[in-house]
């Protein structure tokens, strides 16, 4: 048997003893009718009673279940007993019909009382007691009166009696299981309505306290979005169509909110020339924005899946342009499909202007320094070259000193310098064949000094005949912060090895040292102007950071480019690639900006 067919035997026993189905409630009806009989058997004995013993007998019998149905338990804990109250019944209401009666019945009707009562209780087995309780309530005068089998009219009373009694207990148990399937179903059904209200209870306060929290968190974002004055944002579909205008858009580009959601198309903000040269940049690459080649220039890197941050030019409705920094992302769905993108910008315009006075004050001071250093120089070597009398060593030492020392400046003021026509946006560079074997190799010479010096013995790898086009001097300068820096990083006994190869048409030199390596969160400043790495700031390495930006610069307008890979106390390695077959120029070639702090 199963456990949930367990769990319904127990229950339907259980009823046999609980509630207003318990055993004395039941077994009621049957001593009110028995005592009646008995009450008739006493009064008309004559007519009655045929065996004083069997009344007394069927008496006691059901005295004894009556008592056993009073004392018994209504917690249920002797339930799967109470059978045993109905079955006397049975056997005393037999008894009794064998001791009372007439020759035309005797009481047969009384039998219908236990027989209902065990017969409506759950389960086949009670049927099979209640009918096999009948019979042999039907069958015990039979089975102790011989003389009662020579009367027809009795035998064949108590053959139908004993068949219509089993009917009825099948009848009654199937009619009783019915119901309590029933009963069950309903009780089921209430229990899930119950939890479903219940549920649906639950549901409706998380609901709420999520409405709470939505209508908390739209009043914190709109109080963000309305306090957003000094950036523009604006939000758009897949199409460049504007959906979201927060108050800095209409601060800084004239436009209200009325005006821009629905009615403008981002790229309609933009400088129709920075859109163009992006876009062939780009190729006019395929995907959801095609068909708009300048929306496309200023989502293709969002679309896919890198925020695009970007300085481009916008137009306001009076028609003035805007200098600003626009950060792109993509706006996805739960489903991390896009559904639009969403542009936030800052006005760069008084960033520029402040780099723009900071670039002219460097190169007014780098060239006003320079012009009096060249001439202190030039004096010191004339009191070298002129002295009358032979200087004593002493004085040859000071000498050196401040030759050394106003060489030094000399190259800080140019590099100053550098950075300054860099930043302006152009210097002059000439590209002509020559020989990059050749240029790397005079580099090398010129290190030799300052690394005997430092006690750095340099190893080279220098592949033969790489010629480019390009500006020697501007590549021999790059060649040179390298091979200089990487000297000054590398610890006595040190190595630094320096290697040029090709592969297909592009030739790359690379600068390794074993010197103290760089941070890993310090590798992405390398190339910002003015940055030193922790490093250099601890072992007081000379320099002011522009060597590296220069050096990247000089590759940049070669069309090349610079990196770096290095550990922190594992050495560094910095690298450059140029083309080896690019048409020969003469000319201003323009510069791109180097990255700023």
């Amino acid at each position: 048997m199963s456990s949930s067919a367990s769990r319904t035997t127990q229950t339907a026993t259980r009823q046999l003893v609980t509630g207003i189905d318990r055993p004395t409630v039941k077994q009621l009806p049957t001593v009110v009718f028995f005592v009646a009989i008995v009450v008739a058997c006493a009064v008309f004995p004559s007519v009655f009673v045929r065996s004083q013993t069997a009344i007394l007998i069927a008496t006691g019998i059901l005295a004894v279940a009556t008592v056993f149905a009073l004392l018994f338990p209504r917690d249920g804990r002797w339930a799967h007993l109470a059978y045993l109250i109905p079955l006397a019944d049975f056997l005393a209401i037999g008894i009794l019909r064998l001791g009372a009666g007439t020759p035309q019945g005797s009481f047969d009707a009384l039998i219908l009382l236990p027989l209902v009562w065990l017969a409506a209780e759950y389960g086949r087995r009670n049927a099979v007691m209640a009918a096999s309780g009948a019979i042999v309530a039907v069958a015990i005068p039979l089975a102790f009166d011989w003389s009662l089998w020579e009367q027809p009219f009795f035998l064949t009373r108590s053959v139908i009696a004993a068949g219509v009694f089993a009917v009825s207990a099948v009848l009654v148990n199937l009619l009783a299981r019915k119901i309590y399937k029933r009963e069950r179903a309903a009780q089921r059904l209430a229990r899930e309505r119950e939890q479903a209200l219940d549920d649906s209870l639950r549901n409706t306060a998380k609901l709420a306290e999520s409405e709470a929290r939505l209508r908390e968190m739209e009043r914190m974002f709109m109080g963000v979005w309305e306090a957003v004055s000094e950036q523009v944002v604006v939000g758009t579909d897949t199409s460049g169509l504007v959906d979201a205008w927060n108050p800095g858009a209409t601060r800084l580009l004239g436009y209200t909110e009325r005006e821009a959601l629905g009615q403008l198309f981002v790229d309609q903000l933009h400088d129709r020339a920075e859109l163009e040269n992006r876009s062939r940049e780009l190729g006019f690459p395929a995907g959801e924005t095609v068909l708009n080649p300048g929306f496309s220039a200023l989502v293709e890197q969002a679309r896919n899946g890198t925020a695009d941050v970007r300085d481009w030019t916008y137009i306001a409705f009076d028609g003035s342009r805007i200098p600003v920094s626009v950060s792109v992302t993509a706006r996805v769905d739960e489903a991390g499909e896009i559904i639009g993108y969403l542009f936030v910008a800052g006005d760069v315009t008084g960033a520029q202007e402040i780099a723009r006075l900071k670039d002219e004050f460097l190169g007014l001071v780098s060239h006003e320094l320079r012009t009096p250093l060249s001439s202190i120089l030039g004096y010191l070597e004339l009191l070298r070259d002129d002295a009358r009398d032979e200087l004593s060593e002493e004085q040859l030492n000071y000498l050196s000193v401040a030759e050394r020392n106003a060489q030094r400046l000399l190259k800080l003021v140019s590099d100053l310098l550098f950075a300054a026509q860099v930043d302006a946006g152009g210097f002059p560079i000439t590209l002509r064949p020559m020989s990059l074997t050749e240029v790397v190799e005079a580099s090398i010479e010129s290190a030799q000094p300052a690394a005997a010096s430092a006690g750095v013995e340099i190893v080279t790898s220098i592949a033969p005949g790489v010629t480019i086009n390009g500006d020697a001097l501007r590549l021999g300068q790059a060649c040179d912060n390298l091979i200089n820096n990487a000297i000054k990083f590398s610890p006595k006994g040190g190595t630094v090895t320096v290697s040029l190869s090709t592969s297909a048409s592009r030739a790359t030199v690379d600068v390794l040292d074993t010197g103290v390596g760089i941070a890993a969160a310090e590798l992405d400043k390398l190339f910002s102007r003015f940055f030193r790495t922790t490093a250099a700031i601890q072992n007081a390495v000379p320099g002011i950071g522009l060597g590296l930006v220069i050096s990247k610069s000089i590759v940049t307008a070669h069309h090349g480019d610079m990196g770096v890979e290095s550990a922190e106390g594992r050495g560094a390695k910095f690298w450059f690639t140029v083309p080896t077959a690019r048409e020969a120029a003469t000319g201003q070639i323009s510069l791109p900006r180097p990255p700023r702090d």
